[in-house]
């Protein structure tokens, strides 16, 4: 198979998985085992290309909320509804987190087995959240308050562990915290965009050596075919999570768990 299908094919899947609660990782582990693609010796032409079409989805939510990034970026916290504040305080307990621990997460919490583990636990905090959801206090995004806000924050900690999922987490957390599933997710999708531009900025520079000419066309296809799936995904997702049970998708993320396992690990 030509690298340039393989390209569009890990595109379509990181598109296809990066806002869903199902593990973008284990997506692209999977993926990229079954067609071999973008392999090396140290790896870093594989991390640099998945950075590369992270970022494709990253573009998706910043042109579908491009009106909200906006006003976020007023700085009025006088205005109703969601703030900036909201976003910073999400942010900061796995900001804070993952810069004192990433030495630590880098050696114990990434690999295939950490994230067979991360898959079927995070499978299960799903299950729970659908188990314990209530009538959420908060049903849309302006209604979030900086106590959920932060709630949510403390849950984002979990997706430090690769292959638990931020929108998984995230999601979970919000309903703990009486959210609706829907505007949990976007305000996933709010927070995630500076949280990930961060993390990719510095995976980037980490390998900028593996970044060459000769990839150009294999990169720019795999970043494109991301943001414009991401695009599809990320309406049909906040569709389909208004009737649909986390029950599923922790279902599927056990399929997912197994499928790593018997590949990969």
């Amino acid at each position: 198979m030509d690298d340039l299908v393989k390209a569009v094919i890990m595109g379509i899947v990181e598109g296809l998985t990066e806002f869903l609660p199902v593990s973008s990782t284990g997506h692209m582990i999977v993926t990229g085992n079954i067609l071999n693609f973008l392999g090396d010796p140290e790896g870093n032409r594989a991390t640099t290309f998945e950075v590369v079409v992270q970022l494709g989805a990253v573009l998706a939510v910043l042109v579908l909320y491009w009106k909200r990034f906006l006003k976020l970026l007023t700085f009025n916290l006088k205005a109703p509804g969601l703030n900036i504040l909201h976003i910073i305080i999400g942010m900061f307990p796995a900001s804070v987190l993952g810069l004192l621990l990433h030495d630590f997460i880098k050696d114990y919490l990434f690999g295939p087995k950490t994230v067979v583990v991360s898959l079927i636990a995070g499978g299960l905090l799903l299950i729970g959240a659908e188990k314990v959801r209530r009538k959420p206090s908060s049903e849309t995004l302006d209604d979030i308050t900086y106590r959920q806000a932060f709630g949510i924050g403390c849950f984002q900690i979990l997706s430090l562990w690769s292959g638990f999922s931020r929108s998984g987490s995230t999601m979970a957390g919000g309903i703990f915290f009486g959210v609706s599933k829907a505007a949990a997710a976007e305000f996933t999708f709010l927070m995630s965009v500076p949280i990930m531009l961060g993390a990719s900025g510095v995976d980037l520079l980490k390998n900028h050596d593996a970044l060459v000419a000769s990839d150009a066309g294999l990169f720019l296809a795999g970043l494109f075919t991301s943001f414009v799936v991401a695009m599809i995904a990320i309406v049909t997702f906040l569709n389909l999570v208004k009737r649909l049970s986390l029950t599923w998708f922790a279902y599927y993320r056990f399929v997912l768990a197994i499928l790593v396992f018997l590949l990969v690990v």
